[in-house]
């Protein structure tokens, strides 16, 4: 407001400068719309305005929402996610912002935090004008409407890409070599005991080789 009103006062002292007459027009213009702009500013606050605000306790730090539950119909992704007390907040405070293959929720100022989700990569396209959120007792409802109706395997692509990596191997036309992809992964995932017993089976295998003289299976 103090910079609009100094621009005020300067186009004033131009105008009873101003001789010709394409300038003073411009410089009239200027005064008018500076005079419009001040007019629409809002009041200032009152000091005891300002001390109620401040007086109000900061919003906390965000969560990162990870579980839900999800389902789907012939229209809709549906994806629960748990919160206590969300009825309680105004509609505003639960937002929810679409894109074709993904969506975002913010739920702000609930107990003192705020939550928040992403989903990224959807398995299939959504129609961003047609899905929505609800609030139930203690939770929120994402409707993702889907462009085509058809049954959804997974609710993200990545989903999808790391079950067809695990299918993959351990689907192969070779039984061996299958074998040996499930004990690599046994391995790879298993504890300590796991892996003190693959080493052990190995070991057997291979002294049984030696002895018999046979191809390893393993």
């Amino acid at each position: 407001m103090e910079e609009l009103q100094k621009d005020l006062e300067e186009v004033k002292e131009l105008l009873k400068k101003a001789s010709r007459k394409r300038i003073h027009d411009v410089l009239l213009a200027e005064k008018n719309k500076l005079e419009k702009e001040i007019k629409n500013q809002p009041p200032p606050k009152l000091k005891a305005e300002i001390s109620e605000e401040e007086r109000q306790p900061p919003t906390g730090y965000t969560v990162k929402i990870n579980n839900y539950a999800w389902d789907q119909s012939d229209k809709f992704v549906k994806i629960y996610i748990t919160l206590s007390g969300v009825q309680h907040l105004s509609a505003e405070n639960v937002q929810v912002r679409f894109t074709e293959r993904s969506f975002d929720l913010l739920v702000k100022n609930l107990n003192g935090k705020n939550y928040s989700m992403t989903f990224n990569n959807l398995l299939k396209p959504i129609s961003v004008e047609n899905s929505s959120r609800k609030i139930k007792t203690d939770m929120v409802l994402i409707l993702c409407r889907k462009k085509q109706e058809e049954k959804w395997e997974c609710l993200t692509q990545v989903e999808k890409e790391t079950k067809e990596k695990e299918k993959a191997s351990y689907d192969t036309s070779d039984p061996s070599e299958g074998l040996m992809n499930l004990l690599k992964k046994m391995y790879a995932e298993g504890d300590d005991e796991m892996k003190r017993t693959i080493n052990k089976a190995w070991v057997e295998s291979r002294e049984k080789q030696a002895k018999e003289d046979i191809p390893l299976d393993l």
